[in-house]
């Protein structure tokens, strides 16, 4: 499996890339992770994202806005457990999670604000695969999010991780980093 380019490189190569300006903790055995987006808008509320990840993720990572409300976890170990066993690439959630040293063991990325032990209600409420906007970004459904220990991007319609060619800009950063010497010709 090739590794996933840098969210750095992404956005060097890639002018039109959207850096979400939120301060996420990582949570969960994979730090980077790719695919195409699901959405989420529930507040405090866990039943919409339960149903949700009980279903086949095939690689896709769903983008929960909570409102950035830090009352209520609205993901956790078992729903972890859940998400992996059913193949989501991971989540990014504007709000919060709990369980989290049980997190770090599961083979999940996870992207949230911090923890709260209170779970979320299970009511269901909230909408389903629509535009969701935070941090200066919109996540809208099937574009393609990177999210590594730098932050989080979403790439322009159209675009993954692999078809965006970051060779030239990380041979452009390491000739910079050497300094003249490495660009003097004699």
């Amino acid at each position: 499996m090739k590794p996933i380019p840098k969210t750095t490189d992404l956005c060097d190569a890639c002018d039109e890339a959207q850096a979400c300006a939120v301060l996420f903790q990582s949570y969960g055995l994979r730090r980077a992770f790719t695919g195409p987006i699901r959405t989420l808008r529930i507040h405090e509320d866990i039943g919409l994202m339960r149903d949700t990840v009980s279903q086949p993720g095939q690689g896709q990572v769903l983008v929960i806005d909570g409102g950035g409300s830090v009352a209520r976890a609205l993901f956790g170990d078992v729903m972890a457990e859940l998400a992996s066993r059913n193949g989501w690439a991971g989540l990014v959630i504007h709000g919060v999670v709990r369980d989290a040293d049980e997190l770090n063991t599961i083979d999940i990325g996870v992207k949230a604000l911090g923890t709260v032990p209170k779970r979320g209600s299970r009511t269901g409420a909230g909408e389903r695969d629509v535009p969701v906007h935070f941090g200066g970004v919109t996540f809208t459904p099937g574009d393609h999010v990177v999210v590594d220990a730098d932050g989080v991007i979403v790439l322009p319609t159209g675009l993954t991780a692999a078809t965006i060619a970051v060779d030239d800009v990380v041979a452009a950063t390491a000739a910079y980093a050497a300094g003249p010497a490495a660009t003097h010709q004699p």
